[in-house]
């Protein structure tokens, strides 16, 4: 059985951080979603791909038979979810009670429309929003904690640590803790392969922190919050969730806020994550070319891939930056801020092709990753998807 995971059109109200990837490589929980399905399917299961943008496809390659299951990418999945998937007949479909397609089993994908309809009452994550990703991060961190710690013992962390509720603690092999304080009573706390806690860290859970990933000295952490692989935190954080190799390694808050790849906050940064008036966060919406309603008291910084932000940043509240920004100065900067863009409050200019390759290949250097064709190809392409946006 082969199956394959596709975007659908609500892709574009996850821009910009699906700019550069497929909705199933965001990482939401201590997972992405294509490693969620991967762990969740049975072993006979063979993953094909990705459907998704066209510019995408080479990175992100696809491989179709003539039998498969297509699954909607933003879906999280449970076990209860991939029994109902499992069940599906050829040429037959799966739908939420909303009319969100789920999944359909067919040869083509463009035969979705022909397939008979079924449905599913089963509750899931479906990530249809930018804020989502956060607002939604302590139910699937709690779900990949028991997924990913299922009948496995872990690491004994040593006496110089002070840790409530050490039976929601999982350390794995080649991690380090020392002189930490970690409050697992309150939702799991996942320490990741050659991991690094460093003395005086304070975190209460829920909280991932990936492999080879660091919270620096006296960091302060609040869950639900998830950094991915390769990552650096340090100052506070609350209710954040960082795709992987991207730092916040010094003082300064950020809370309830989502950061991809290769993104760096600057020292003494700070968002802002609540309105003075207490009134709804509204967000920027590429399908829309508006701001959105949250429905949302708190909610933070929304930055995209290799964009960074210089010293003493502030960050309004519902921010979204786009790929490749860089931003500085001092000032709040706008709400939204468009893919490549360089300055900050005291105007913007165009992040040139050029020199964007030259600083991402150096960052990527240091943690010993390619910035290869593929690369350029895909920041090319989202330089011109953005261009109307640096207009604006």
């Amino acid at each position: 059985m082969r199956y394959l995971l596709f975007d659908d059109e609500n892709r574009a109200n996850l821009l910009p951080l699906a700019y550069t990837r497929p909705v199933a490589e965001f990482r939401i929980g201590i997972l992405t979603i294509t490693e969620k399905w991967s762990r969740r399917m049975p072993n006979e299961a063979v993953f094909g791909g990705y459907v998704t943008e066209t510019y995408l496809q080479d990175k992100f390659p696809l491989d179709i038979n003539e039998d498969q299951l297509w699954i909607n990418s933003s879906v999280c999945p449970n076990d209860a979810l991939i029994k109902d998937i499992l069940s599906l007949e050829m040429n037959e479909s799966l739908f939420d009670e909303q009319e969100h397609i789920i999944a359909f089993r067919s040869g083509n994908f463009k035969d979705s429309v022909d397939c008979q309809k079924s449905y599913t009452d089963v509750a899931f994550t479906h990530v249809q929003n930018l804020w989502d990703i956060f607002s939604k991060n302590a139910i699937e961190l709690e779900a990949d904690f028991e997924l990913i710690t299922r009948g496995r013992t872990s690491q004994q962390a040593n006496s110089t640590n002070n840790i409530l509720g050490e039976e929601n603690l999982f350390i794995e092999e080649g991690a380090v803790l020392n002189c930490a304080i970690i409050n697992a009573s309150n939702g799991p706390v996942y320490i990741g392969k050659d991991a690094e806690v460093m003395e005086g860290s304070i975190i209460r859970g829920p909280f991932a922190l990936c492999e080879a990933s660091q919270t620096k000295l006296g960091a302060k952490i609040y869950g639900p919050t998830t950094v991915g692989p390769y990552s650096k935190v340090g100052g506070e954080l609350n209710n954040v969730v960082i795709f992987g190799y991207s730092n916040k390694g010094h003082d300064g808050f950020l809370g309830n806020s989502v950061l991809g790849e290769w993104c760096n906050i600057g020292a003494d940064s700070n968002n802002s994550n609540l309105k003075n008036n207490y009134a709804e966060v509204r967000l920027w919406n590429y399908a829309t070319g508006r701001f959105a309603h949250t429905g949302l008291q708190f909610c933070g910084l929304i930055m995209a891939d290799h964009s960074k932000c210089g010293i003493n940043t502030m960050f309004n509240t519902g921010t979204v930056v786009g790929v490749s920004a860089n931003i500085f100065g001092t000032g709040f900067p706008r709400n939204f801020i468009p893919s490549f863009s360089w300055g900050g409050p005291q105007g913007q200019s165009t992040f040139m092709i050029p020199k964007a390759f030259e600083v991402s290949e150096k960052v990527m250097a240091r943690r010993n990753v390619v910035f290869d064709e593929n690369d350029r190809k895909i920041l090319t392409k989202v330089f011109d998807l953005s261009k109307d946006f640096r207009r604006k």
